[in-house]
Protein backbone atom coordinates (compact mmCIF):
# COMPACT_ATOMS: atom_id res chain seq x y z
CA UNK A 1 0.00 0.00 0.00
CA UNK A 2 3.06 2.66 0.95
CA UNK A 3 4.49 2.09 -2.94
CA UNK A 4 1.28 2.87 -4.43
CA UNK A 5 0.55 6.24 -2.14
CA UNK A 6 3.95 6.87 -2.44
CA UNK A 7 3.23 7.00 -6.20
CA UNK A 8 0.16 8.57 -6.73
CA UNK A 9 1.92 11.51 -3.87
CA UNK A 10 4.99 11.55 -6.45
CA UNK A 11 2.32 12.50 -9.36
CA UNK A 12 -0.25 14.39 -7.46
CA UNK A 13 2.81 16.63 -6.02
CA UNK A 14 4.09 17.06 -9.49
CA UNK A 15 0.27 19.00 -10.53
CA UNK A 16 0.13 20.64 -7.24
CA UNK A 17 3.46 22.38 -6.71
CA UNK A 18 6.64 22.55 -8.73
CA UNK A 19 8.79 22.91 -6.02
CA UNK A 20 7.66 19.98 -3.48
CA UNK A 21 8.94 17.29 -0.80
CA UNK A 22 7.57 13.95 -0.54
CA UNK A 23 8.65 11.86 2.25
CA UNK A 24 6.84 9.32 4.82
CA UNK A 25 5.36 9.95 7.62
CA UNK A 26 5.43 7.75 10.67
CA UNK A 27 1.91 6.12 10.65
CA UNK A 28 2.93 4.68 7.46
CA UNK A 29 1.15 7.62 5.16
CA UNK A 30 3.09 10.05 2.41
CA UNK A 31 2.97 13.83 3.43
CA UNK A 32 3.23 16.51 0.36
CA UNK A 33 5.39 19.85 1.22
CA UNK A 34 5.01 23.03 -0.44
CA UNK A 35 7.62 25.19 1.20
CA UNK A 36 6.69 28.25 -0.77
CA UNK A 37 3.46 27.91 -0.59
CA UNK A 38 2.97 27.22 3.52
CA UNK A 39 0.65 24.31 2.91
CA UNK A 40 1.31 20.36 3.37
CA UNK A 41 -1.26 17.73 2.16
CA UNK A 42 -0.99 13.81 3.53
CA UNK A 43 -2.18 10.96 2.39
CA UNK A 44 -2.64 8.13 4.63
CA UNK A 45 -4.00 4.46 4.27
CA UNK A 46 -7.35 3.59 5.53
CA UNK A 47 -9.46 0.13 6.15
CA UNK A 48 -11.00 0.42 2.59
CA UNK A 49 -9.44 -1.25 -0.27
CA UNK A 50 -7.92 1.55 -2.95
CA UNK A 51 -8.86 4.65 -0.43
CA UNK A 52 -6.77 7.27 1.48
CA UNK A 53 -7.47 9.71 3.73
CA UNK A 54 -6.12 13.14 2.58
CA UNK A 55 -5.54 15.76 4.86
CA UNK A 56 -4.29 19.05 4.88
CA UNK A 57 -2.91 21.53 6.71
CA UNK A 58 -0.65 24.58 6.82
CA UNK A 59 3.08 24.73 7.65
CA UNK A 60 4.31 26.93 10.74
CA UNK A 61 7.30 29.51 11.09
CA UNK A 62 9.90 27.09 12.37
CA UNK A 63 8.84 24.42 9.21
CA UNK A 64 7.03 21.94 11.53
CA UNK A 65 3.60 20.84 10.53
CA UNK A 66 0.75 22.67 11.95
CA UNK A 67 -2.54 20.08 12.74
CA UNK A 68 -4.87 19.54 9.64
CA UNK A 69 -7.11 22.04 9.01
CA UNK A 70 -9.63 19.30 6.49
CA UNK A 71 -9.88 16.08 6.14
CA UNK A 72 -11.59 13.61 3.16
CA UNK A 73 -11.39 9.66 2.57
CA UNK A 74 -10.76 9.79 -1.77
CA UNK A 75 -10.72 6.86 -3.42
CA UNK A 76 -7.61 6.21 -5.35
CA UNK A 77 -8.83 4.81 -8.60
CA UNK A 78 -9.78 8.24 -9.44
CA UNK A 79 -7.60 10.10 -11.52
CA UNK A 80 -4.67 12.78 -10.92
CA UNK A 81 -6.24 15.21 -12.01
CA UNK A 82 -9.44 14.61 -9.82
CA UNK A 83 -7.31 13.75 -6.74
CA UNK A 84 -5.69 17.72 -7.67
CA UNK A 85 -9.09 18.86 -7.59
CA UNK A 86 -9.60 17.76 -4.55
CA UNK A 87 -6.37 18.39 -2.77
CA UNK A 88 -7.39 22.37 -4.03
CA UNK A 89 -10.81 22.17 -2.76
CA UNK A 90 -9.12 21.22 0.80
CA UNK A 91 -5.81 23.46 0.36
CA UNK A 92 -8.80 26.63 0.03
CA UNK A 93 -10.51 25.26 2.99
CA UNK A 94 -7.17 25.83 5.22
CA UNK A 95 -6.67 28.93 3.32
CA UNK A 96 -9.83 30.27 3.91
CA UNK A 97 -9.39 28.89 7.80
CA UNK A 98 -6.16 31.13 8.14
CA UNK A 99 -8.21 34.17 6.86
CA UNK A 100 -10.26 34.46 9.27
CA UNK A 101 -9.03 36.13 12.60
CA UNK A 102 -8.92 33.92 15.35
CA UNK A 103 -9.43 35.28 18.84
CA UNK A 104 -6.53 36.55 21.01
CA UNK A 105 -5.50 33.61 23.34
CA UNK A 106 -7.64 31.13 24.72
CA UNK A 107 -11.18 31.46 26.06
CA UNK A 108 -13.62 33.83 25.44
CA UNK A 109 -13.03 36.43 23.11
CA UNK A 110 -13.51 40.02 24.43
CA UNK A 111 -17.08 41.74 24.08
CA UNK A 112 -17.08 44.77 22.40
CA UNK A 113 -18.34 47.71 24.77
CA UNK A 114 -22.33 48.42 24.37
CA UNK A 115 -22.83 51.37 22.28
CA UNK A 116 -23.95 54.74 24.43
CA UNK A 117 -21.35 53.74 27.41
CA UNK A 118 -18.26 55.48 27.27
CA UNK A 119 -15.98 53.46 29.51
CA UNK A 120 -14.23 55.61 32.30
CA UNK A 121 -10.32 55.44 32.85
CA UNK A 122 -9.20 55.45 36.62
CA UNK A 123 -6.82 58.01 36.79
CA UNK A 124 -3.68 56.64 37.53
CA UNK A 125 -1.78 57.35 40.55
CA UNK A 126 2.21 58.17 40.52
CA UNK A 127 2.76 56.32 43.74
CA UNK A 128 0.50 53.57 45.43
CA UNK A 129 -1.23 53.67 48.76
CA UNK A 130 1.31 50.53 49.92
CA UNK A 131 3.89 52.98 49.47
CA UNK A 132 2.74 55.77 51.12
CA UNK A 133 2.07 53.93 53.69
CA UNK A 134 5.83 52.83 53.85
CA UNK A 135 6.77 56.32 54.06
CA UNK A 136 4.93 57.39 56.67
CA UNK A 137 6.29 54.25 58.65
CA UNK A 138 9.33 55.55 57.87
CA UNK A 139 9.32 58.78 58.56
CA UNK A 140 7.30 58.35 62.02
CA UNK A 141 10.31 55.84 63.20
CA UNK A 142 12.91 58.45 62.49
CA UNK A 143 10.73 60.99 64.31
CA UNK A 144 10.59 58.78 67.35
CA UNK A 145 14.27 58.34 66.89
CA UNK A 146 14.88 61.73 66.71
CA UNK A 147 12.44 62.67 70.02
CA UNK A 148 14.47 60.33 71.79
CA UNK A 149 18.09 61.45 71.17
CA UNK A 150 17.59 65.24 70.84
CA UNK A 151 14.06 65.69 72.91
CA UNK A 152 15.57 63.68 75.93
CA UNK A 153 18.41 65.58 75.80
CA UNK A 154 16.45 69.02 76.43
CA UNK A 155 15.20 67.89 79.65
Amino acid sequence: MYAELRDTATELAGVLWREHTVYRERGGGVVIRGEHVGRWISLAPTGGKDQARVRAGRLLDGGTTAPARSEIVVDLSLGTSELAAVCRRLLADVAAADDRPAAAGRGRAARPPKPGRERRERPRRHTGVGSWLVLICVVGVVGLWAYSVFGAAGS
